[in-house]
């Protein structure tokens, strides 16, 4: 007979069972890759990959970078989900920052071979990723955000100096007037997919980075099992970083 105790110690164990790591022996196994789909963050457009573009496309990589509309969760899926199907075999896919989200929702498309998160958020299936967060210490740009009405964008200060602390001045000036705004029901929606917990993962976390608390990104690349690489770099290390978040890229399409 199953008393109250019995149960109760039942349910302690499956709320414990749900709290331990993705096992590596979890994932589908790692195969080589000849695309790469790559997915904007909030206050970018597509170009942001320019200098990682050119260094995968070097190696003999075909490479597409999707314009994320930054509207709604749903709409923003749907332009990746778009690019996935008209890409023919294995296929990397790597999100910086916001897309992150985005790569856990779609990232179990049967072409994706691996998934390559850049300073990245990675909810799990139907996380509060705010609450997650407020475990962590915030991150400088966040008071940087200002709203008309349901459009949220980066002040100019926030944008220079805490999202891309590192990228010459000339360029990061550029980069803010080409800033795309997004749209607030974007932040709130949540995933209904981990695509981590069963795809090959990878992770370049940004040491310095001031718009996404380093330590948080630590936290969710061990979550995920990722392969970690550390950059000394701010949250745009696909641009002051090139060279190595092309590296990580490539390192996934080897299937290693």
């Amino acid at each position: 007979m199953i008393n109250r105790r019995t149960m109760i110690a039942g349910a302690v164990a499956a709320a414990g069972a749900l709290a331990l790591p993705v096992r590596a022996e979890t994932k589908s196994k790692t195969i080589p890759a000849r695309n790469v789909v790559l997915v904007h963050g909030l206050f970018a457009d597509g170009s942001c990959w320019s200098d990682v573009i050119g260094r995968l496309q070097a190696s003999g990589l075909n490479v597409t970078s999707v314009q994320n509309p930054l509207t709604t969760l749903e709409e923003a899926v749907s332009s990746v989900r778009c690019v996935l199907a008209r890409t023919e075999g294995p296929t990397v896919l790597a999100g910086h920052s916001f897309a992150g989200t985005i790569l856990s929702e779609v990232g179990d498309a049967e072409n994706v071979s691996a998934l390559v998160y850049i300073a990245a958020r990675a909810p799990d299936a139907g996380e509060d990723y705010a609450a997650l967060g407020k475990r962590f210490a915030v991150a400088p740009a966040t008071a940087g955000i200002i709203f008309d009405g349901d459009e949220g964008r980066l002040s100019e200060n926030a944008f220079l100096h805490d999202f891309a602390g590192d990228v010459p001045s000339g360029r990061a000036r550029i980069l803010y007037a080409t800033q795309q705004p997004f749209r607030r029901a974007l932040t709130q929606a949540r995933t209904t997919k981990a695509a981590w917990r069963t795809k090959p993962t990878y992770y370049a976390v940004s040491d310095e980075d001031r718009t996404i608390n380093p330590d948080l990104q630590r936290f969710l690349a061990k979550r995920m099992d990722a392969h970690v690489v550390s950059l000394r770099a701010s949250h745009l290390s696909l641009i002051s970083r090139a060279p190595e978040v092309a590296d990580l890229i490539e390192l996934a399409a080897r299937g290693s």
